[in-house]
């Protein structure tokens, strides 16, 4: 985002983490993941909004590669980033490894990167 720290700490509430989200293999329902997340996707602001009272813009989820393909991301029109460094946000001290993952976002407003970098400045 090009923010730095206390703006980071400022803004972060504009994003959403999508901490867990699995179908297992024998479900076998077509289009269900996609579903799935378009009607968390479509309701996720305006309950944000209820609970928190502050707007949230985007969607952010980790996907461990590892074990998962980011299928049902790629499926419902998530935008792919990158991939992190293999550490934890606990790892303040550079020593945790843990496995690369896949980051994958989702913007809820069209202007979502207008936003967020105008609530930095």
């Amino acid at each position: 985002m090009g923010w730095n720290s206390s703006y980071r700490e400022k803004n972060l509430s504009l994003i959403c983490n999508n901490s867990r989200f699995l179908i297992l293999p024998w479900i076998n329902i077509p289009h269900l993941a996609s579903c799935a997340l378009g009607l968390c996707l479509r309701r996720l602001s305006c309950d944000w909004q209820n609970r928190y009272g502050k707007e949230v813009v985007l969607v952010e989820t980790f996907v461990d590669t590892t074990r998962y393909l980011g299928t049902c991301y790629k499926a419902s029109n998530w935008h792919r980033l990158g991939q992190t460094k293999g550490r934890s946000r606990q790892d303040r001290y550079i020593t945790l490894k843990v496995p690369i993952k896949d980051i994958w976002i989702y913007p809820l407003k069209k202007n979502c990167r207008l936003v967020l970098r105008s609530k930095a400045q």
